[in-house]
Order: C-alpha cells, then sequence, then structure tokens
C-alpha cells in the first residue's frame, strides 16, 4: 500500500482577544476595513474565469441571545437567533422583541443579552507571494488558517496590533 507524503506545510494561528468585541458594529468595522483598506497588502487574482478581490467575505454568521424573564424578573426561557447578514440580525432582534404569542408561550417579555451575542466571518485573502488563506474573525479571537509562508503571519500579527479591539 502506498503512503501519503506531505507536500505542504499549512499552518494556523490562532490570537485570544483579552475582551470580546464590544457589539457587531465594532466587529462590522473591523471587517470593512480589511476588505476596503486591504492592510494585509493582498492581490486580486483569476480562479477558473473568475476575477476575486484581493479580500473576500466567504461567511458570516451573527447570533442573538434573549433571556424571557416575567414580572418579577425571573428567568422563564431563553432563546438564541442565528443570522447570516448583519441586517438580519438587527431587523431579527426586533422582531423577536415585538413577537408578542412568542412572549406570551413564554410566559414573560424578551431582554437581549448582547454579551451573549456571537459573531464571526471569514475573510478569503490572496498573498502577492499566490497564496490563498483564510482569517477567520469571532468576537472572541482572530484564526488565521491555510497558510504556509510565515510572513503572512507576521503582517497580520502586525495588523491586529495597532487595533485596539484585536488586543
Amino acid at each position: 500500500m502506498a503512503d501519503y507524503v506531505q507536500n505542504t506545510n499549512v499552518k494556523s494561528a490562532v490570537r485570544r482577544l483579552a475582551n470580546p468585541i464590544a457589539d457587531v458594529a465594532a466587529f462590522d468595522a473591523i471587517i470593512q476595513s480589511v476588505i476596503l483598506n486591504n492592510p494585509f497588502g493582498c492581490v486580486s487574482y483569476m480562479s477558473a474565469g473568475v476575477n476575486h478581490p484581493p479580500v473576500e467575505k466567504t461567511r458570516e454568521s451573527y447570533t442573538a441571545r434573549f433571556v424571557y424573564q416575567d414580572l418579577e424578573a425571573k428567568k422563564v426561557g431563553s432563546t438564541s437567533e442565528s443570522y447570516n447578514t448583519i441586517a438580519g440580525f438587527n431587523t431579527g432582534i426586533a422582531a423577536v422583541i415585538a413577537n408578542s404569542a412568542n412572549n406570551t408561550a413564554h410566559g414573560g417579555d424578551p431582554v437581549r443579552n448582547p454579551e451573549g451575542d456571537t459573531f464571526s466571518a471569514t475573510l478569503k485573502c490572496h498573498d502577492p507571494n499566490g497564496e490563498l488563506y483564510l482569517v477567520n474573525f469571532s468576537r472572541r479571537q482572530v484564526t488565521i488558517s491555510s497558510y504556509e509562508d510565515d510572513a503572512i503571519r507576521t503582517v497580520i500579527e502586525t495588523w491586529s496590533d495597532g487595533v485596539p479591539a484585536l488586543a
């Protein structure tokens, strides 16, 4: 039987944040800054006849958390709602709060639990050296994956050091 032989050295690295990113607006500002300002120095590329930008968002998810409380502020239920856009996240929060039938079923009113919210977005980047790699941002950490050249990690680490929310 033939053996599998490693032919690349693909790496990943994680930065755990000292504090979670404050809210969805601060999170979105970081993501949009990377896409619009391209601080990693990525370059556009062609793949299967399609032109791709230097940095593109490939996945995103936003989860809002709620606790239902009765008239004595006792917890009588909880829920989380997940959305694939920030617009859906914001609209969904209002919809959950306004859903009187659901509130009645829970026997209480929904109270936002923004500290429990989660956000994530994955950006695909094309390095000038030809490598495609991923940077996943979540509320509590940033992960770089599928890279080989340590210079990629260094560039992202240097940029992250200059972003207070990513300390």
